[in-house]
């Protein structure tokens, strides 16, 4: 009744059916590990953006990282922006989606070590190896408030870092690695470069430019992320329910098709054998 299943074509569905279930389980898992971390870097986020600003270099250091329950976390600096070595990050982009870049200045604190600060979306020249023009920041002492971020890696934001960037573009915001390529410039402060970064939040450019970067609860792009991953999660379970349950109906579907077309093959022969009976017997008399 069920020889069917032996076949080449109803082996190859059934593994491919029972691969399914395993990878469809393990997909709905990892969503549910990103609905975890969503959360869990929500409640950083929030309690870093709520809690009052600290010193920089109070929760960072050179060659060190800030930590985890640090990202996010309001600080301020005091000392002067060093715009002879400042950067540019490239296809970053504003909050209507317009592609440019993230200016990257060093800070000089007032004991000499360097903080790295975003300062802000920037539009591409026409050239995209050209260096784009940026309005100049603060001179003299300042002192900047912003958000303190961990260094930025392919592996965490999918950006891949590409090299034989044109003068002075980095794909990647990563302290370890601007301060080599600042020394390979000649800069030699930049051997005391803290680690991390910060996101500039103050003071606001009087001209508009840079654009500051917004704050994630201010970033429509961050809203509601942290419950998208969960209904994913049931999602992909409930496609691993369903690959079994389709794989019955379909089989219970053959099976009733292959009853039907063997009983219309029998009454067709049924059929076949009563005419030539029917035949014979009409010769028969006709013979007599």
């Amino acid at each position: 009744m069920y020889r069917f299943l032996l076949s080449r074509q109803w082996v190859i569905l059934a593994l491919v059916a029972f691969v399914m279930i395993p990878t469809m389980i393990w997909l709905g898992m990892w969503q549910l590990h990103r609905h975890d971390h969503r959360q869990a870097l929500n409640k950083v986020m929030n309690a870093s953006l709520a809690a009052e600003p600290v010193p920089a270099e109070t929760l960072t250091s050179v060659g060190g990282a800030p930590r985890h329950k640090d990202i996010y976390r309001r600080v301020t600096a005091k000392g002067h922006f060093d715009t002879a070595h400042e950067l540019v990050v490239r296809r970053r982009t504003n909050v209507d989606d317009e592609v440019g870049y993230h200016v990257l200045t060093p800070f000089v604190l007032d004991d000499g070590r360097t903080l790295l600060v975003n300062r802000g979306w920037v539009p591409s020249p026409d050239s995209q190896t050209a260096f784009p023009k940026i309005p100049a920041p603060p001179s003299g002492e300042t002192t900047v408030t912003g958000r303190l971020m961990q260094n930025q890696t392919t592996a965490a934001s999918g950006i891949k870092n590409v090299s034989g960037l044109p003068d002075r573009q980095i794909m990647l915001i990563n302290s370890k690695q601007v301060g080599k390529l600042l020394r390979d410039t000649g800069d030699t402060s930049a051997t005391r470069i803290l680690g991390g970064y910060i996101e500039m939040t103050a003071p606001a450019p009087k001209s508009g430019s840079p654009e500051l970067i917004p704050s994630p609860t201010e970033d429509s792009s961050w809203i509601g992320l942290g419950d998208i991953n969960l209904p994913y999660a049931i999602q992909w379970w409930l496609f691993s329910a369903f690959v079994p349950v389709g794989f019955v109906v379909l089989v219970r579907r053959e099976r009733r098709e292959r009853a039907e077309n063997a009983a219309r093959a029998e009454r067709q022969q049924e059929e076949q054998e009563r005419q030539q009976e029917q035949q014979a017997t009409e010769t028969e008399t006709a013979s007599a």
